[in-house]
């Protein structure tokens, strides 16, 4: 589909962010003594902005395409309309560690929303973490062709108070040695959270660790997990009403030796799920095995080292974790970084980063979570189908969609 002017409208909120970036347009250009550099470093992160806002924009072609508009290139104070050799190039000399000070500066603007009343009375920041794995076009073709299996895992932390990420960061695929979801996460605790965490995560080491830095933690373990019980707790009728089935103190990893143990006193939650057997693999649309998820005895078994709070809220606040796998879905599929424009480290960087910043621009100009009937009328609006009147109705009938859900589970 040609992408004419009439289709790129809305630009004045992005050329606010073009001032956060000014500082960077000449990273990169120490060497470029004759001025030839088509696409400086604020206009390859202003294009992938734009390309996020705009579902027309969905390839390097199109973001050309763009490039070469009066308006679009006055909006956004674009130099001159680049090259598709200029765009593969032209990552590998930016530094994609200096787009956190923007982030930053956007990370004090974002609005604190409103927490589940659950919640309210727990301390310091809830933060979800997981992890997934991103392709680019050609590890995809080479999964087809040449069983590669290559491609990036982007590690998340998400920040339930403002619902964004609060830390995004990108290793090797391979979930091992130093990309390992656990060791990444290790690296990067910090007082003062409560880490929200899947099975994976399990590991006596991460749990000590993060209780040394006080900070707290609520993991599912495995259903095979062994551990000895210390003491029984009561069950209030507002558990029972919320599915616990037991709230004990114990011994995790009983009397096996181990090489970390367990350094603190652990709590050990037991919740009744609907049971699921494993059904054998299946093919992905890369040409890779997947499975339909472990086998479940129809019990959730979550640990944690929070040991005032009511069980019924540490199982609520499990359940809650399902917030960052819908995110994680927003974040590939509708903002479009499921397909990447760069098959380069830096460039991957630098579009995971642009993301985050799309994420908390979001946030900022409408006040609300994000979601997909929201970007879906930002997108009808920087496509020129809609006007900023019908927008601010959106927003607001957005704004009354999550405080009446917000409301229904407060009352459950």
């Amino acid at each position: 589909m040609e992408v004419t002017p009439q289709d790129i409208q809305g630009l004045k909120q992005l050329s606010k962010v073009a001032l956060l970036l000014r500082h960077l347009h000449e990273v990169g250009c120490e060497r470029d003594t004759a001025g030839n550099r088509e696409l400086h470093y604020d206009d390859y992160v202003l294009l992938m902005l734009l390309a996020m806002f705009n579902p027309l924009l969905d390839s390097m072609r199109t973001l050309q395409t763009a490039s070469g508009f009066d308006n679009v290139r006055q909006k956004l104070g674009i130099t001159r309309r680049f090259s598709l050799g200029s765009f593969s190039e032209s990552c590998r000399v930016f530094e994609p560690e200096l787009l956190d000070e923007v982030i930053a500066q956007l990370w004090t603007q974002l609005p604190a929303h409103h927490r589940p009343e659950l919640f309210k009375s727990l301390p310091g920041h809830i933060t979800l973490v997981d992890g997934t794995v991103i392709r680019t076009l050609r590890t995809i073709a080479g999964a087809m062709w040449l069983e590669d299996k290559a491609g990036w895992r982007l590690h998340m932390q998400f920040d339930v108070d403002r619902h964004v990420p609060s830390s995004v960061e990108i290793t090797a695929p391979k979930n091992t040695g130093k990309s390992d979801e656990r060791n990444v996460l290790r690296k990067k605790l910090k007082a003062g959270h409560i880490y929200v965490m899947d099975r994976w995560y399990s590991m006596f080491g991460l749990f000590n660790a993060i209780h040394r830095i006080q900070s707290n933690y609520v993991c599912r373990i495995r259903d095979h997990s062994v551990y000895e019980v210390l003491e029984k707790r009561p069950l209030s009728a507002q558990a029972v009403a919320a599915g616990v089935l037991s709230d004990e103190v114990v011994n995790l990893g009983g009397k096996q030796q181990h090489n970390e143990p367990m350094d603190h006193p652990v709590r050990l939650v037991c919740v009744k799920c609907t049971p699921h057997e494993k059904r054998g693999k299946g093919k992905n649309s890369a040409g890779q095995s997947g499975t339909s998820g472990p086998t479940s005895d129809g019990i959730l078994r979550i640990v944690t080292d929070l040991m005032d709070v009511p069980a019924e809220i540490i199982a609520f606040l499990y359940e809650y974790r399902w917030t960052i796998e819908v995110f994680i879905r927003f974040f590939k599929q509708l903002l479009g970084n499921k397909h990447l424009l760069s098959t380069h480290s830096e460039g991957i960087r630098i579009q995971i980063a642009a993301g985050l910043i799309c994420c908390m621009l979001m946030n900022i100009l409408t006040g609300v979570k994000p979601t997909k009937r929201l970007l879906l009328t930002m997108n009808f609006y920087l496509s020129g189908w809609a006007k900023l009147h019908e927008v601010e109705r959106e927003i607001k009938a957005e704004r009354a969609r999550q405080a009446r859900a917000e409301a229904k589970k407060n009352a459950q």
